[in-house]
This record gives C-alpha cells, structure tokens and sequence, in this order.
C-alpha cells in the first residue's frame, strides 16, 4: 500500500482533523483579517521555512512572502519573493520591526536553542492585529518524550527512518513543548488571544515506512481519549493591536 493509502486509513479510524487542515483553516483567518485592516497587501513570513509551506496555497493573496532559516534552502523556493537566513533565536534585527500580518512557524518550535526569544523576535516582526500559526511536537506524549530524550548520536541515527530526506534531520532541543510552557512562552513574548489545539500526527508524520507508520499509528490511537496528551500542539496568537 502506497504512503497516501495508508493515510486514507486515519479518518476511518477517528484520528482526524489533520494538523494540514487546522492550519489551513488558521491561515485563512489570518488572511482574511490582514486583507480587512489594510489594502496595501500582506505580508506573510515562513519562519522555519523547509521545502514545503501551508503558505503556498494563499500565495495569491499574499502580496510579499518571505522565507527565513538558518541556511540556505536545499531545493528552489519559488513561492516566496524573498529568503534571508536568519537566526531566529538570536536575529532580533533580523527584519524591520512590525514587517508582517502573517507568521507561520511549521515544526520550528522543537528546534530552538532559545525559544523564548524566538518568540520574542516573531513578535516584534509583526504588525498589531497579525497573527501567528505555529505547530510543534508535543513533549506530554510519551512517544515523543522518548524520542526527544533520546542521546543525540541515537536519534540521529532514527531520524532518517522517519523523516523523509535527509535536509528534514535537524538537532531536537524540545526545550518548549508542552502545552502549558507553549502558552506561558507565547504570552510572555507578548502575545494575546492564545488557542492552543492538540492532534494526532504521529502516524502521519512517521508514515515513509509501514513499520514506522504502525508505531505512529498506536501512539495516535494511544492519546487519542486524552487531549493534553496528542502528540502535536497547533498554536494560534494574535500581536496585540
């Protein structure tokens, strides 16, 4: 069975929304407020940027879309305007104070070194009334709390059985990944309006191979009764304005 059919085995299961859909939806809300504040465009960054974005599909309503990451892209980008390697965690003038309507932070968030001043600098790069959409691992589920505790010569060696090139491997810190440090982290940067959601994505996210796929598929259905627990945190924050 192809990658794709194994996923059409979720939703028959119960493990749905998908973290694509509850992303989708909080981007077009993002979009639709930006276009309603001002005709002069948006402004929209991929924070984190990796070969794919949920940015790509509002690309026509999106009049600037900028792309930032510690190093260069590994393929072309061509839905962005612009790329600048940025060091989120420690770039605070990294861009122009009060540059965006729209921030996407896709799966960054276990990566960081400092993610309080990551949030920090998300915060002031935005402008009042923007909003942020990030996604992360959720340390609360005991699959990923294994993985993240994992010594990091091991878990380099597993992350190319579920990630799906090479370039996806990054170091894991996993320093802001529960639920609560999200909230208490976003709310300290600054942020207001704060709606955290938890899904199952492990599945998903292990799905290259059938045995990586039934493990993730027994941690999804595992935390499936148990929100807090799920193995991934959406976060939606408004910059206030």
């Amino acid at each position: 069975m192809t990658e794709a059919g194994r996923f059409a085995l979720l939703p028959r299961l119960g493990i749905e929304p998908t973290v694509g859909s509850l992303v989708h939806e909080a981007l077009d809300r993002a979009v639709t407020a930006a276009e309603a504040r001002s005709d002069a465009g948006v402004a929209a960054l991929d924070a984190g940027c990796g070969r794919v974005s949920a940015l790509r599909s509002f690309r026509p309503r999106i009049g600037r879309l900028v792309g930032a990451d510690v190093h260069e892209p590994v393929v072309p980008l061509p839905h962005l305007d612009e790329f600048a390697i940025v060091d989120l965690c420690r770039s605070p003038d990294g861009f122009p104070a009060a540059s965006f309507d729209v921030v996407l932070s896709s799966f960054t968030l276990e990566h960081f070194s400092d993610p309080s001043a990551a949030m920090a600098n998300l915060r002031r790069w935005m402008r009042p009334g923007g909003t942020l959409v990030v996604t992360t691992v959720n340390r609360r589920h005991p699959f990923v709390a294994a993985y993240l505790g994992l010594p990091d010569r091991l878990r380099r060696a597993l992350q190319p059985l579920v990630k799906a090139t090479a370039g996806d491997a990054h170091p894991l810190v996993g320093a802001c990944n529960d639920p609560a440090i999200v909230r208490e982290t976003l709310a300290d940067a600054g942020f207001s309006e704060i709606r955290l959601t938890t899904v199952g994505h492990l599945a998903r996210a292990w799905g290259r191979r059938w045995p990586t796929f039934a493990l993730g598929l027994v941690g999804d259905l595992l935390t499936r009764a148990m929100p807090s627990r799920r193995s991934t945190i959406i976060a939606v924050a408004k910059a206030p304005g």
